[in-house]
């Protein structure tokens, strides 16, 4: 819906369902999202024990060379990070949208509650 365009009841309801809907889709897509974030994290987690265990030489020697070694599960959980986090901030900003639209909606039944009146 455009901002220019005309609201009326009907449309504030279509809206505000079209976002209520979006808002369920997005559930899913959040709890896919977290659960791909875990799996690279406790990969990431494996991957950096048996890189730190097979090292050699010093503690500190040892956990940076697992450091280097994981590398790449590092950027693959840091990637699911970052898709999670955005689907968290489209989630909120979903929510937000519907509280616009049910506002919107308040002001128009309200509008049109006292429309005519003191018009005799």
């Amino acid at each position: 819906m455009s901002a220019t365009e005309d609201l009326n009841p009907v449309k504030v309801e279509q809206a505000i369902r079209e976002c209520s809907n979006r808002i369920g889709r997005g559930v899913q897509v959040c709890a896919e999202r977290y659960a791909a974030f875990l799996e690279a994290d406790h990969a990431l987690d494996l991957a950096f024990a048996r890189a730190y265990v097979q090292a050699t030489g010093p503690a500190h020697e040892r956990k940076y060379t697992a450091e280097l070694e994981t590398e790449s599960q590092r950027a693959a959980r840091d990637v699911a990070d970052a898709a999670y986090r955005h689907a968290e901030r489209q989630a909120k900003a979903l929510d937000a949208e519907l509280r616009a639209w049910q506002s919107v909606g308040a002001s128009l039944r309200s509008a049109y509650s006292v429309a005519g009146v003191g018009d005799r």
